[in-house]
């Protein structure tokens, strides 16, 4: 009887220990290793960029359009990331709608300025919509940072550069 009783309370442990161990991997224990919408959303536009980079415009285009629903999901989760209005900008400029874009961009500037990102492609919006003045004013505030966004812009605006739009 003793026996009996000891493989129970064996079992039983076993169970509880493995019903435990099922629950918190369930529940949220791998947490830390899933992407959230932004990241999944990030992964998207480097895929598509690297599409629109090989002329796969209708490959790239799907991507940016996956990556549009999942920053869209973030925005709501999450509002009023200038990352994410970054992005949000740039998908809606790469699949044409340039005013969509650009009311993300400028919502992106009101939080943070000096965003490098949204100076760069608002800067790109303004050369595709024939208003080089303004892409000027962006290339301005980006004309301390060191970095290849302020070239990149100032090459789209001196036409030496390509941007596919």
């Amino acid at each position: 009887m003793i026996k009996k009783n000891f493989i129970i309370l064996i079992l039983y442990l076993f169970l509880m220990t493995n019903s435990f161990s099922a629950g918190s991997s369930s529940s949220g224990g791998n947490e830390g290793s899933m992407k959230s919408n932004y990241e999944k959303a990030v992964s998207y536009v480097k895929i598509g960029k690297k599409f629109e980079k090989k002329g796969k415009t209708e490959k790239a285009n799907k991507k940016y359009k996956k990556a549009l629903k999942l920053l869209i999901k973030s925005n709501t989760k999450t509002p009023n990331q200038a990352d994410t209005l970054n992005y949000l900008g740039f998908t809606k400029r790469k699949l044409g709608d340039f005013v969509g874009g650009e009311k993300f961009y400028l919502q992106g500037l009101a939080i943070e300025p000096e965003h490098i990102g949204i100076n760069e492609y608002l800067g790109e919006l303004y050369v595709a919509t024939n208003r080089v003045n303004l892409a000027k004013e962006r290339l301005k505030v980006l004309e301390n940072c060191n970095c290849e966004e302020y070239d990149d812009l100032k090459q789209i605006i001196a036409g030496t550069k390509e941007s596919k739009y």
